[in-house]
């Protein structure tokens, strides 16, 4: 979108209507033109450096007409992860066959190839906890929402009770954990953290032990206390 086209008065009286779609489309077009310049800026610079004025510029709008429909730097934010969220449910959703933890621990490589968008969604997340950020209700509603969605996948997986006794309800909040963890750690020493391996050692230990709840032995030395009962 141009500037001029940017520039055009709210009420859109000066600018033809388009047939099937009219403002609406042109307010949704101007949005995604808008979150794929900032999801670029932030691959290329990072959180902290990508500023209103660049996403503007990429986008091909001026800095007031990107604020109209962004009014702050945190909600535009928001709107790339909401963004990321929606596309990364599409491809989900296509690998919808494969096994549900195999395709968290593809969404963990896909991850580790984006270190900009991880890094604006660990600052964001961790900044949402104070009171009135405007992230906050996103964050809120979206680990809600990750909670379930886990703890539905590791029943679909595993069924009523994991190979360590766990519930998928139990399990749920400690795989968010794990992947939130582990994306903080590498992005703080992406040398020394193997994020993806460390993820897959991880859902190891989520589906070792026996099925039954780890009354058998095993190789874990400890013959009372299964590795999925320490989780």
């Amino acid at each position: 979108m141009s500037a001029r086209e940017q520039q055009a008065p709210r009420d859109g009286r000066s600018a033809p209507r388009r047939a099937g779609g009219g403002r609406e489309a042109q307010r949704a077009e101007r949005r995604e033109a808008i979150l794929q310049a900032a999801m670029a800026l932030i691959a290329e610079r990072g959180y902290r450096r990508t500023s209103i004025a660049a996403v503007a510029e990429r986008a091909g709008l001026t800095q007031q007409g990107l604020l109209h429909h962004f009014p702050t730097k945190e909600l535009l934010l928001v709107g790339v992860l909401e963004a990321r969220d929606r596309w990364d449910l599409a491809s989900a959703a296509a690998a919808s066959g494969a096994r549900r933890t195999d395709t968290l621990a593809q969404l963990v490589d896909y991850n580790a190839t984006r270190p900009g968008i991880v890094q604006t969604y660990t600052v964001l997340s961790a900044d949402s906890v104070t009171e009135d950020h405007p992230a906050r209700d996103f964050f809120v509603s979206r680990f809600r929402c990750v909670r379930a969605a886990m703890a539905e996948a590791l029943r679909a997986e595993y069924g009523d009770t994991l190979p360590g006794g766990l519930t998928p309800q139990r399990a749920a909040p400690l795989l968010v954990a794990v992947m939130d963890g582990l994306q903080l750690q590498w992005l703080l020493d992406p040398d020394d953290v193997d994020m993806p391996a460390a993820f897959r050692d991880f859902l190891a230990l989520l589906g070792s032990g026996d099925a039954s709840g780890g009354e058998s032995e095993d190789a874990s030395g400890d013959g009372d206390e299964g590795p999925g009962e320490s989780l």
